[in-house]
């Protein structure tokens, strides 16, 4: 199994924001306008970005929703993340062990997926449209490589 984008490594990126919105609820394409705005925090003002920036980042939010599905499965299973059906749709949040769980996580990384979650939720996000901010990351990256 390959770690990198692997359900396990999205879903602890998904639990972060999670805990961070908590007891907020998410739904799958905030949780991946989020997620990559977490990962490339830099190019939105934000700390400076924990991924490079890749030329085939156009691409990449197709990828992510379908990891993510998978991810918030294993969240699910673990008791760590339940579904929360509001007027709006189904939407994901943190249950009272999640927050738990990602405090007692050590590792460096850890601490700054911490840190970009608490700028992303609370400084990116409020006010954010979901379809506005995924047309400007694919329009970005498109952009980019000179595609269009």
């Amino acid at each position: 199994m390959n770690p990198l984008n692997s359900p396990l490594e999205v879903g602890v990126r998904a639990l972060v924001l999670l805990a961070e919105s908590h007891p907020e609820p998410l739904d799958l394409g905030q949780l991946v306008v989020l997620d990559h705005v977490l990962l490339h925090s830099g190019e939105f003002d934000g700390p400076p970005s924990l991924h490079p920036g890749l030329p085939a980042r156009a691409g990449e939010l197709g990828m992510k929703r379908a990891v993510l599905e998978q991810a918030l499965l294993v969240l699910i299973r673990a008791g760590l993340a339940g579904v929360v059906d509001r007027r709006e749709g189904l939407m994901y949040a943190a249950t009272d062990q999640g927050p738990v769980f990602v405090d007692v996580l050590e590792a460096p990384y850890a601490g700054f997926l911490r840190e970009r979650a608490e700028w992303v939720v609370h400084h990116y996000f409020p006010g954010v449209d979901t379809r506005v901010a995924t047309r400007q990351i694919v329009n970005r990256a498109t952009a980019e490589t000179g595609h269009e």
